[in-house]
């Protein structure tokens, strides 16, 4: 009895296997028939041309010390190069324009006194007077140079590997119309 269901179930599942997708083979026989493959041609191969690589004059990035400031320090070498600062006179110095980076400082104004040139700075709610060789910001600047609308700065900024060097920067005059509070 199972055996006679079972080639029952057979039959039947068979006879519901017929070609009902007929249409759509037809359909996608006639679609394809007019198509052909088109593959581009490869680019043509260029020869390889080595180029020279000359690092003589280079610094080498991968020297222990510019990735180890302190080893420089233990064996005895330069101890931060020509333009180390003074930190000792920058505690007796104590101002106040020094506590600030240069980038939150404004110059809010040019005096000539005495055929001097004197700018005004802003910092916070607190302004100061600055002459040439005066210090400014967290990076040692000195003052070389006020004008009429910028003060320039020689800066002394140490690299990875405790070298100091210099860089120039300027603040320039801030006017009331770009300061909108």
């Amino acid at each position: 009895m199972k055996r006679l269901m079972l080639i029952a179930l057979c039959g039947v599942l068979g006879a519901c296997g017929g070609d009902d997708h007929a249409e759509l083979k037809a359909w996608m026989a006639e679609s394809t028939k007019d198509m052909r493959g088109n593959i581009p041609k490869l680019p043509e191969v260029k020869p390889y041309e080595p180029v020279p690589y000359d690092v003589e004059a280079l610094v080498d990035p991968f020297k222990a010390s510019k990735i180890e400031p302190d080893a420089k320090a233990r064996q005895g070498e330069g101890k931060g190069g020509a333009f180390q600062p003074d930190f000792e006179a920058r505690e007796l110095r104590n101002s106040l324009l020094e506590k600030y980076p240069i980038e939150s400082l404004k110059m809010i104004g040019y005096l000539n006194v005495g055929r001097k040139p004197i700018a005004v700075i802003q910092v916070e709610d607190k302004v100061k007077q600055v002459k040439v060789g005066d210090y400014l910001g967290l990076d040692f600047g000195m003052v070389t140079k006020i004008g009429d609308q910028e003060v320039v700065l020689r800066e002394l900024i140490q690299d990875s590997a405790g070298d100091w060097s210099e860089r120039t920067s300027s603040l320039y005059l801030q006017s009331k119309e770009g300061s909108k509070k």
